[in-house]
């Protein structure tokens, strides 16, 4: 009872921080010429967030335990970088797109992992997470390659990047978090072939 509350919290903050990804892409899109303060505390401010959100869903343990098999880690360093991003804003726009653009990149590579992983579980939607598995680390890596880019060109590559990964995030929640309710059957099932 306890796993399937913590897998509620943990989906509905996924979806939701996701959701506050994408909006913060579109307005760094549209709005280049925000100050690289508020940029970064807005950026750190969302990756101590998400960071805590991945524990939750780390510690969910869901019935497929796909979308979270790699949250502890993350979550930690989402935190850590997090916190240096407020605090050092200022003074590190290049720090910041390293920061981002490996987070993005690494997560990006997970994720197509889990598409894999999906696609063994027979998961018919796999390829949703793949797809945007390979943007989002695609834009990662860019930003990476970007980080002196000037401020504004920076701001939009940073705004797209958000956008996809806030995509992929809840493409992967949607699809790879197993239902709430599920089967007594199904649940006898995985148990007997694990301890196969």
């Amino acid at each position: 009872m306890q796993n399937i509350r913590l897998t509620r919290i943990a989906k509905s903050g996924y979806i939701t921080i996701s959701a506050l990804m994408c909006v913060v892409g579109i307005l760094m899109i549209f709005m280049p010429g925000l100050s690289i303060g508020l940029m970064g505390i807005a950026c750190g401010g969302v990756m101590i967030i998400f960071g805590i959100v991945k524990l939750v869903g780390y510690f969910s343990r869901d019935l497929y335990r796909l979308a979270f098999q790699y949250d502890l880690a993350c979550g930690i360093l989402m935190i850590i970088l997090g916190i240096i991003t407020i605090f050092k804003c200022h003074s590190i726009l290049n720090f910041l797109c390293v920061v981002v653009g490996l987070l993005i990149l690494a997560d990006g590579l997970f994720k197509i992992q889990t598409a894999i992983d999906s696609k063994h579980f027979g998961i018919g939607s796999w390829w949703i997470i793949l797809v945007f598995a390979i943007l989002a680390g695609i834009t990662g890596l860019v930003l990476l390659f970007n980080a002196n880019e000037g401020v504004e060109a920076i701001t939009v590559l940073m705004g797209i990047t958000f956008l996809f990964e806030g995509i992929l995030n809840i493409g992967t929640i949607i699809t790879a978090v197993s239902k709430e309710k599920t089967d007594k059957n199904e649940v006898i099932i995985i148990k007997t072939e694990e301890k196969e």
